[in-house]
């Protein structure tokens, strides 16, 4: 795919070499050096891309922190785009840690520090009524745009307008991964304010110094940038991004009927997560039906994971009361069950049912620990979304493992300082039995002889497929069905279903194809669903394959 912008001829010398979706650097020919007036703005050798990413990788190399990796990674993104993404892509399995998770949570807590260059749109409450102005400066089409109000980034809290570095982030991944031109793609942050007193206090903090705009005036707030999104790019798909839990859920229900959107961290961590599961039971030889679920934390991610799961079962044949039985969702007060008075509209159809607690060796009247429901449920699957690290303690997983012969245990949490446990000790303390992915990056793990990788259960082998199939569907929504058709497409790319001994995901060197065949099953699910417009197959696969950019001059 090309995109327009690159044929612009109206930008001509240093405008030229300044414009990252323009630039080639070095590797301008002696043709484009006369026809942009570049001759004398840039040295006499002229590079080919290949010798470009080779300089780029030693200079990468030669940082010594992750942390300075990033800046130079996203300085070279702020310089030219093309050959940021050709980097990343010949070396993806290194470069997408240190673009995104883990180390994109330092660079936001670090943001103001780092900042180089304007990338994406600010748009902060004193300027509200401006938002259609704003807007209006951004000069490109846009398809695809990430926003978060900064206030849940990763498991970090309240970053304020630190939080930008997960919409940059996030949208490199789209193009990385899903083939998303660059030029087409925004990163927003909605300055609200922060309530994190290290921010305000922090004499380099960039964003709007005050506590943070809650309740009806919030509300107004996210309204009016709803209308102006609409108003301004009337097609875009909007990706809403590490919102308060409180938030995320309300947002997407109140949005997701007028406009193309989607919340990645209850949707897209819910298709990631349970195409995953799919893959660990399918690949053991279970059976769906005959699973056992705990799911540890009741935020956006353990609200949308569990629903996701839900649907599937229901697919394959039981009802939705027989589903949800087989979950047991706990928060920082417990299980959640139906004598509880203090569950939400959200919460409560996950609560059990207090008459499938007859016969537990605990009091099922009040708080219900997690000991207690891994004791009495016999989970064989547990899925951590808390952001508190060491939360899967020896004796809870030597518990499980004690009643399943394949333990399926995700933790979850990021970054990797606040993961539930580390997969050593979960195949420590299960044999070397336990199915494993985890939310964060970790190296493979020696035990007992054999070497097991751990699969990154990251929402990129979602989000940026999603992307590709719903533009080049023409969607106008998003459906439930669509994720469902991502996760069911996830599981489909699973190594372990050939090879139970391999990885439960395809490693990230195969993250494009994945991404092309989720894209495609995305893109006829929304068919189905009615919206978008109906094509042959054929058709479908070459507009997916229209719409995937390669980095390339």
């Amino acid at each position: 795919m090309t995109s327009p912008v690159l044929s612009d001829p109206e930008k001509t010398g240093i405008d030229r070499i300044e414009d990252p979706l323009l630039n080639k650097g070095t590797a301008f020919t002696p043709e484009e050096r006369q026809k942009y007036r570049l001759l004398g703005l840039l040295p006499p050798h002229i590079d080919s891309l290949e010798e470009q990413v080779v300089r780029a990788y030693d200079a990468f190399s030669a940082e010594e922190t992750d942390l300075d990796k990033h800046i130079f990674l996203r300085e070279l993104q702020d310089e030219n785009e093309t050959l940021f993404y050709r980097l990343l892509l010949e070396h993806v399995a290194e470069m997408m840690p240190i673009v995104y998770t883990p180390i994109v949570g330092k660079a936001c807590e670090e943001f103001s520090h780092i900042y180089r260059r304007a990338r994406g749109v600010f748009v902060s409450y004193p300027d509200r009524e401006l938002m259609d102005d704003i807007l209006s400066h951004v000069d490109r089409e846009i398809d695809v745009i990430v926003v978060t109000d900064g206030e849940r980034i990763l498991g970090l809290g309240d970053q304020g307008a630190g939080g930008m570095g997960i919409p940059i982030g996030k949208l490199s991944l789209y193009s990385l991964c899903g083939g998303i031109h660059p030029a087409r793609t925004l990163p927003m942050l909605l300055d609200l304010g922060t309530n994190n007193a290290e921010r305000i206090d922090d004499p380099r903090y960039i964003g709007w110094r005050h506590e943070r705009i809650k309740g009806a005036e919030y509300d107004n707030f996210i309204e009016q940038f709803v209308e102006a999104v609409m108003k301004r790019f009337p097609n875009v798909l909007l990706q809403w991004e590490d919102f308060a839990s409180v938030d995320a859920e309300r947002i997407l229900k109140k949005y997701r009927d007028r406009l193309c959107t989607f919340n990645d961290d209850i949707q897209g961590t819910a298709a990631v997560t349970s195409g995953t599961i799919l893959a660990a039971i399918q690949s053991a030889g279970g059976k769906l039906a005959d699973q056992r679920f705990v799911m540890l934390g009741a935020g956006s991610a353990g609200v949308g994971i569990t629903g996701q799961l839900v649907g599937s079962i229901v697919a394959s044949g039981k009802s939705e009361a027989e589903a949800r039985d087989m979950f047991y969702v706990i928060d920082r007060n417990g299980l959640l069950h139906d004598g509880r008075t203090d569950l939400d509209e959200v919460l409560m159809p996950l609560a059990q049912k207090q008459a499938n607690l007859a016969g537990w060796d605990c009091d099922t009247k009040g708080s219900i620990s997690f000991a207690d429901v891994v004791r009495n449920a016999k989970p064989t699957v547990l899925v951590g979304a808390t952001g508190q690290q060491g939360a899967f303690t020896e004796a809870i997983i030597r518990e499980m493992a004690s009643h399943t012969e394949r333990p399926v245990i995700f933790p979850l949490s990021n970054p990797t300082s606040h993961a539930e446990a580390i997969p050593a000790d979960l195949l420590k303390w299960t044999d070397g039995k336990a199915r494993i992915a985890t939310g964060s990056p970790f190296d493979p793990v020696e035990y007992n002889g054999k070497t097991h990788v751990i699969s990154q259960c990251n929402n990129s082998y979602i989000f940026p497929a999603m992307g590709l199939g719903i533009l080049a569907a023409k969607a106008n929504r998003v459906t439930d069905g669509m994720f469902t058709a991502a996760a069911e497409a996830l599981k489909e790319c699973s190594p372990a279903l050939a090879d139970p001994t391999a990885p439960l995901l395809p490693p990230l060197s195969k993250i494009r194809d994945c991404a092309r065949h989720i894209g495609i099953a995305v893109a006829r699910q929304a068919q189905q669903d009615g919206v978008a417009q109906t094509t042959v197959a054929e058709e479908l696969e070459k507009r997916i394959d229209q719409t995937m950019w390669t980095p390339q001059y």
